[in-house]
């Protein structure tokens, strides 16, 4: 899963935010978000695996994709209204011994209902971890390293990609899919006892009331983004959630070779998240056309191009670069139509995504049970392309959205 990158500018004591303690919260933090996504999308890389031991459909296995995502974009708005007035330390340590749970409970399951058991367990902490947890680097160190902390935080997104995913990938394929959601339980429950030692008390400094989330959602600036992220986020996720099947079915490759066209995948997801970061301040519409535009081109050419190892990894790396610009393009949209309450921005940009994320995997998982891999390949490019048409036949960009009272 992916995040907001804004900062909610929020106080704490001087005594709480001594250099190395803050440095240290702000690593248990990133190493928390690290855990979340790629918990999220493990099953991603393991899809077949699992589906096979519960003799259910590589379709109705993408239901763990779903239920995450649903259950996020429900309690990201809950979660940050009902706990306005908790700990947020305290909620971040909930929320890690939460997801520690789902773990194991998916390493111990007899039944696959189980498994969506664990997975809701799983969306209930991406929706409140990230609705609490996105604006926290100004409260954990000092104001000239804010930035820099945030930077680190939010570094956890690609490398859970780009080394959570191949490592589980990796874990699963030599001792079974279950050990690698086992080292998963293990790691959040010492990100959990690192929170606990070195994240100060953080009382709530900010109250974001469902009244200002409906003023902001009813502004034409936030729709506008809800209509790109819905667009554009369908169409990946309808995809990338079957990519391991499509290499398995179309490019024959192997699990060792699956493992590797992930880690370049997710390599270039880095790449794509710092350019598409460079390019969107300056030229937001052109940023989120190519964006759209590389992922239409390389989902659409797969089967085409993906008959072989060598086409299949050179369209995952472009696939990878044009994702990995997706978030923080969609974040800026939302930022930039309601500047005067960025919390709400990160709560509806959160929800909205992850809404659209188990849309995704949902219509891509009953695409393959109905037709094939490959036509989930073709309908995914043309929903993609469809984004870049809105985005060239509206001619609107975020710096041109007027932005209203708080409401």
């Amino acid at each position: 899963m992916t995040t907001p990158t804004s900062v909610t500018p929020t106080s704490t004591t001087p005594t709480e935010r001594t250099p190395l303690r803050g440095r240290i919260a702000v690593i248990s933090v990133m190493l928390g978000i690290f855990s979340i996504v790629t918990t999220e999308i493990l099953p991603i890389g393991l899809l077949t695996s699992i589906g096979s031991d519960f003799a259910v459909s590589d379709g109705t296995a993408g239901l763990m994709m779903t239920m995450p995502g649903l259950l996020a974009a429900v309690s990201a708005p809950l979660v940050t209204v009902a706990t306005a007035r908790v700990d947020r330390r305290l909620m971040l340590c909930a929320f890690m011994l939460l997801l520690a749970l789902a773990d194991f409970l998916t390493a111990a399951a007899t039944d696959y209902r189980l498994v969506l058991v664990a997975r809701v367990m799983v969306g209930v902490t991406i929706g409140g971890f990230w609705s609490i947890g996105s604006g926290l680097a100004g409260r954990l160190v000092r104001p000239a390293s804010v930035g820099r902390a945030t930077a680190v935080i939010f570094s956890a997104v690609p490398l859970g990609s780009v080394l959570g995913v191949p490592a589980g990938t990796f874990i699963g394929g030599l001792t079974g899919w279950r050990t690698a959601f086992v080292v998963m339980g293990v790691l959040s429950m010492g990100v959990l006892a690192l929170m606990l030692l070195v994240v100060p008390p953080l009382p709530p400094t900010q109250v974001t009331r469902a009244s200002l989330l409906r003023t902001v959602l009813n502004r034409p600036g936030t729709r506008f983004a809800l209509l790109l992220t819905f667009l554009v986020v369908l169409s990946h996720f309808a995809t990338y959630t079957y990519v391991t099947p499509f290499l398995e079915q179309v490019t024959h490759a192997g699990p060792t070779m699956i493992t590797v066209f992930l880690l370049v995948y997710g390599a270039a997801g880095i790449v794509g998240n710092f350019v598409g970061g460079a390019l969107v301040t300056r030229r937001p519409r052109a940023a989120v056309a190519l964006a759209a535009g590389l992922i239409a081109a390389a989902t659409a050419l797969l089967p085409l191009l993906g008959r072989w190892e060598a086409g299949a990894v050179a369209l995952l790396a472009v696939w990878g670069v044009a994702y990995g610009a997706v978030p923080v393009c969609s974040q800026t949209w939302f930022a930039k139509a309601a500047p005067d309450a960025p919390e709400a921005a990160s709560v509806l940009f959160t929800a909205s995504f992850q809404a659209t994320f188990a849309l995704g995997a949902l219509t891509g998982g009953a695409g393959l049970d109905h037709l094939s891999v490959s036509a989930v390949m073709l309908l995914g490019g043309a929903t993609a392309a469809l984004s870049v048409a809105v985005v060239v036949a509206t001619g609107t960009g975020p710096g041109r959205f007027r932005v209203r009272g708080r409401g």
